[in-house]
């Protein structure tokens, strides 16, 4: 299944279609989507864009509760590690 630059193998639209999906499967198509992004695009922005393509889905479908926990856990800032992280 091709998909578009939000969804370019079109992984989350397909969790969408699989009867009986759970939450970790979710998590890793969601992980392996992210892995497969371009390092340029904003992760946050195209979370958004997913869930609102989506939004006719149950709100507790777990593709749906996973899209949310990713676009919270993206929006938070890390720490760097190592010794870029103690740089001042």
């Amino acid at each position: 299944m091709k998909g578009d630059a939000q969804d370019p193998g079109g992984l989350i639209a397909e969790s969408f279609r699989i009867d009986g999906i759970g939450r970790g499967e979710c998590r890793d198509i969601f992980l392996d989507w992210a892995l497969k992004m371009p390092v340029q695009i904003n992760l946050v922005d195209t979370i958004g864009t997913l869930l609102a393509r989506h939004a006719d889905q149950p709100d507790d479908h777990p593709m749906i509760q996973t899209l949310r926990e990713g676009q919270a856990d993206a929006a938070r800032p890390q720490r760097r590690g190592g010794r870029a992280g103690r740089q001042t």
